[in-house]
Order: C-alpha cells, then sequence, then structure tokens
C-alpha cells in the first residue's frame, strides 16, 4: 500500500505540479525510506545525504561531464555546417543523397553532442535549407532530421547508456561498446530508407549538386580532426587502452585543442563553454542523485522482488514479458521525456530482466533503443516539435508522415536485436576477451 502510495505521489507531483524530476524523486524517495525504517524521518534524510555524497565521489558519474563538455567544444568549433558539408560533397550528387548526408552529419554531430533534441534542432537550420533548394518533399526533409536527432541517445558518447549504467552499478564502458553496432546498424538502415524512398517517390528526395573529388577531399581535410578523435576515443574503449572516464577526459582534451587550433576558442568562449557543460551536468546530477534515493526506496521495500515473484505467478514466458515491457515503454514514451522514463523505471525493471535471465547490458541497449523510438513516436515526438518549433510553416502532420519510413527501420532494428543479441553484445565480449 505504502509503494502504490508514493509512486502514486511521484506521478501526480510530476504530471500537476510540473516540479523538476530530480527533487520530486528525491521527495518521494526519501519520504518513502522514512516511512519504512523504523528511524524514521532521520534515517530518511542520512540515506538521502549519503547517496548524494556517493554519487558526487563517484569516479564513473565524472564521464558525463566530461563527454558534455567535448560535445560543446564541438560546437564551437563549428563542426555541425563542416560535417554537413563533407557528406553533402561526397553523397549529395545521388538521389536522396543530399538526405543521406544529412543523416550522416545528423549522427556524426549528435553523437559528439549526446544530444538528441540539439542536433535535431542545429541540422534543421543548416541541412533542411540545402534540402528545400533540391526541392524534397517538406515533411520528409523535416522527417529525415528529427529521425537523424534521435542516433546520439545510442552512439556513443552517450548520455542515456551513463544514466543506465549507473542505475544499474554497471560498467560504462562496457554500454558504450554495446551501443556501437546497434548505432552503425540504425544509421544504415535509414540511409537504406532515404534509398528505397527516393526510388520510389523520386520527387521527394530528387539528386542534387555534383563535386569534383577535389572538392570532396576538401571538405574531408576540415573534418579529419575530430574524426580522428572520436575514432581515438571509441576505438581505445574497444581495445581497452583506457576507462570510459579517460576516454572522456582525452575527447574533452582533444576537442578543446581542436577548436583552439581552429582559432575558435577565446578566453569567453571557454568560460562559457565551462558554465554551460557544469549547469547541464548540475541538472543531470539533481535528477541522478533523486533517482538513486528513489532506488534505495525500491531496495528497503522489496517492490522489485514483488516483481519478480507477481510476473512468475502469471506463468508468461520470459520473450512475452520481455514484449509486454516494450510496449509499456512505447506507451510510456509516448507521454513521457525519454530520460525521466530511465531514471523511474530501471530500477524497477532491470531486477526483472535480471531474474528472467536476460543480460542487463543487452536490455540497457533495447532500453535506449525504444527511448530513441519514442522520440519520434505520435502523438508526443520530442523531436517532432523541436523540428516543428524550428520549421512553423511545416504541419506536425506532414513531419510524422515524413518520420514513419524511419520508424519502421527503427522497429526492425529492435526486433533483430531482440533475436540477436549478439549484435548488441559481441563487442563487449570480444573487449572483455582481450
Amino acid at each position: 500500500m505504502l509503494e502504490l502510495l508514493v509512486f502514486g505521489s511521484l506521478i501526480g507531483l510530476i504530471v500537476f505540479t510540473r516540479l523538476p524530476l530530480g527533487f520530486v524523486m528525491l521527495f518521494c524517495g526519501t519520504a518513502g525510506i522514512s516511512a519504512l525504517h523504523p528511524r524514521g524521518l532521520s534515517a530518511g534524510v542520512a540515506v538521502a545525504e549519503q547517496q548524494i555524497i556517493d554519487l558526487a565521489l563517484n569516479y564513473n558519474f565524472s564521464v558525463l561531464p566530461l563527454f558534455i563538455l567535448m560535445g560543446i567544444f564541438v560546437v564551437k568549433a563549428g563542426m555541425a555546417e563542416e560535417l554537413f558539408e563533407a557528406a553533402r560533397r561526397w553523397l549529395g550528387h545521388v538521389k536522396g543523397g543530399l538526405g543521406m548526408a544529412t543523416i550522416v552529419a545528423c549522427g556524426g554531430f549528435s553523437a559528439m553532442t549526446a544530444s538528441s533534441s540539439a542536433a535535431a534542432a542545429t541540422m534543421a537550420k543548416i541541412a533542411v535549407p540545402e534540402m528545400d533548394k533540391a526541392k524534397y518533399d517538406k515533411g520528409f526533409s523535416a522527417g529525415t532530421v528529427a529521425a537523424g536527432g534521435t542516433m546520439g541517445i545510442l552512439i556513443p558518447p552517450s548520455g542515456a547508456l551513463i544514466i543506465y549504467a549507473l542505475l544499474i552499478e554497471g560498467s560504462v564502458a562496457e554500454l558504450f561498446v554495446a551501443g556501437m553496432i546497434p548505432g552503425l546498424l540504425q544509421l544504415l538502415l535509414y540511409m537504406l530508407v532515404m534509398f528505397f524512398v527516393a526510388l520510389a517517390f523520386p520527387k521527394w528526395a530528387p539528386a542534387g549538386h555534383s563535386f569534383t573529388w577535389r572538392e570532396r577531399f576538401a571538405a574531408l581535410w576540415k573534418v579529419w580532426g575530430v574524426l580522428l578523435l572520436f575514432a581515438l576515443v571509441m576505438g581505445g574503449l574497444v581495445l581497452g587502452w583506457f576507462s570510459a572516464t579517460e576516454a572522456g577526459g582525452i575527447g574533452a582534451g582533444g576537442a578543446f585543442i581542436f577548436t583552439l587550433l581552429r582559432r575558435r576558442m577565446t578566453w569567453n568562449v571557454l568560460v562559457a563553454s565551462l558554465g554551460e557543460a557544469a549547469k547541464i551536468s548540475a541538472m543531470i546530477f539533481i535528477v541522478a542523485s533523486g533517482a538513486l534515493v528513489l532506488n534505495q526506496f525500491i531496495n528497503l521495500s522489496g517492490i522489485s522482488g514483488d516483481a519478480v515473484r507477481f510476473i512468475e505467478s502469471l506463468g508468461l514466458q520470459p520473450w512475452q514479458v520481455i514484449a509486454c515491457l516494450i510496449v509499456f515503454y512505447v506507451i510510456l514514451g509516448c507521454l513521457m521525456d525519454g530520460f525521466a522514463m530511465i531514471f523511474l523505471t530501471v530500477p524497477v525493471i532491470a531486477p526483472v530482466v535480471f531474474g528472467l535471465g536476460y543480460d542487463l547490458v543487452w536490455w540497457g541497449i533495447v532500453t535506449v533503443i525504444v527511448v530513441e523510438i519514442s522520440l519520434i513516436t505520435p502523438p508526443i515526438g520530442l523531436n517532432v516539435f523541436v523540428i516543428k518549433a524550428m520549421l512553423p510553416k511545416v504541419p506536425v502532420t506532414q513531419i510524422f508522415k515524413g518520420i514513419f519510413p524511419y520508424l519502421f527501420a527503427d522497429v526492425l532494428r529492435l526486433l533483430a536485436i531482440l533475436l540477436f543479441p549478439a549484435i548488441a553484445l559481441w563487442l563487449p565480449s570480444v573487449m572483455s576477451h582481450g
């Protein structure tokens, strides 16, 4: 009964008061622990204090602000425009090539910034005008940018995977490595979507301007530094050269040097970048602190064990439980922000999945993929409304129409990873044996 009261209060406060998620989870978790513990409020406050201190001292958490800073430096260096231009010169001359270039640029930029909405908003300003000039269908071009922006949630460095690792007390590096092949698979499927749409509806995605080989290599030369940095960071993780936190330090340091060499780094830019990284990290820290306190209440109340026993009593096959959880995530994703979903559900659902005999690294990838899908799923696809704000003349219905082929590709990828877990788990196994 107490558990239902706490979670009812949690949902009610989020929906009706619009209080920040972190503070709501902190309050509900502390109240729940206080009610269950013999020492009452003093125990609840003590547990909350300890969780906040432990998170602040957690070496693994430091990877998040480092990668955030890396992304900010990349943005300050003007890499979004140059990534798109390089992709456009190599791909733009074929049917649907400009759309493919947009997808590649979205994937690269969103991976480096680890922000789906930022990637979608930035690419809407850069890529959509070019696709308009090439006479692309407006809804399809907007949908391409909205879908392309989702790739940053999974392709490392991923903020969602870092948070998931903290909640399950798992390895950030292992989850990063696990996300590489599914992330590249998403990129490939999205490009195939563009290719087949261009074949089926030539007016939606016509061919663009052709460039000489000299022009192509000139554009590639401008971005080689940041591409090399990204390859070093991710390759070092796979090969075991350094930990996730060390990778974050190398990424942030390398991005700083890159921005400096391009003469985009001034004292004011540095101060603004550090301030922005600190602000974003502090927001995530508050939410993560609240989630960890709520997690302690869940452990103390035995909700996870009760959930496992309840599911076992239903007599369902493990795959049927997984299917139900995915449907639950998709429905929840239509109503709630992706990060909020991860914070609220993982502490309860992860033990259930583990109890069914599934690998939590694999489940983390599945969870993030479903969150990606929720970002472009009607009626509340966050990325859709980000694009709508950037392109007010394009109706929401047209954007969702343009997104539909990409949703189909996402469902195919999800089914592939459900049926063949090795897609996500092969690289981590190579890393562990290396």
